[in-house]
């Protein structure tokens, strides 16, 4: 039996779309394929975000407690200076 002019027209049809889907499918993968590279860089660039947040809220309370140690070494300077000058003007009232 011969092939039917229809027949092979129908095969012709089919390759150009068989092609045409490889191509998608291709373009697709490649595209999953960069999705899941930027997805996985953005990972990384959260973690070191998380680390580098870490380190500075660390950073912030040391800071904050040093700060507090020098307000009360200052704030007892301070008492130590007022009371000196609550004494002197003591002896310079018993004075006159």
């Amino acid at each position: 039996m011969a092939a039917s002019p229809t027949g092979s027209a129908s095969a012709m049809a089919l390759a150009p779309s068989s092609e045409t889907e490889l191509e998608l499918t291709s373009v697709i993968y490649d595209m999953s394929q960069q999705v899941q590279n930027a997805m996985a860089e953005m990972l990384k660039m959260t973690s070191e975000m998380d680390q580098t947040s870490a380190g500075v809220t660390e950073e912030i309370g040391k800071c904050k407690e040093a700060a507090m140690e020098r307000k009360k070494a200052l704030d007892e300077e301070k008492e130590k200076f007022q009371k000196a000058a609550y004494s002197l003007l003591d002896i310079l009232n018993r004075r006159h």
